[in-house]
């Protein structure tokens, strides 16, 4: 009888938003982060936790990895202050938490959406372009920082 296989572990980065969520996942080492993909918030927050959280199993089981922790951006204000969406940041990290059963941290991402906008602007992308991507570079962000 075989060992049972043991699956490279990555690490997954998330962008929360009230419209869409930004989703980057590391490399196997650990060191680089990627776009994966860009989800739909739902109406309710249950419903986009349970979402995402299909999602990534279904990724991790079809490209043969498993996630070893997820890491949030949570938006504080300049002063570091949580507002109003850092509270709902963190409701949502403990929703993914119960449900994965992963382990969650929030990670400071202050300024990443404007780094994520003036790097897209370099790169000469359209609005509409950005607009489609915004979510998913700062995930990326939000993740290489943590493995930084």
């Amino acid at each position: 009888m075989q060992p049972p296989k043991v699956l490279p572990t990555r690490i997954i980065g998330i962008d929360y938003g009230l419209a869409r969520i930004g989703i980057a996942v590391s490399d196997e080492s650990k060191t680089i982060a990627r776009a994966l993909m860009t989800v739909s918030a739902e109406r309710k927050l249950e419903l986009t936790v349970s979402k995402l959280t299909d999602l990534l199993a279904a990724d991790a089981k079809k490209n043969g990895y498993a996630i070893a922790e997820i890491i949030i951006g949570l938006p504080l204000h300049m002063s570091g202050r949580r507002g109003v969406i850092a509270d709902e940041v963190v409701l949502f990290a403990n929703l993914i938490g119960l449900k994965s059963g992963l382990s969650v941290q929030l990670w400071d991402e202050r300024l990443t959406s404007v780094q994520a906008e003036r790097s897209m602007l370099e790169a000469n992308l359209s609005r509409k372009k950005r607009a489609q991507k915004i979510d998913a570079v700062a995930a990326i962000l939000i993740l290489q920082s943590y493995l930084d």
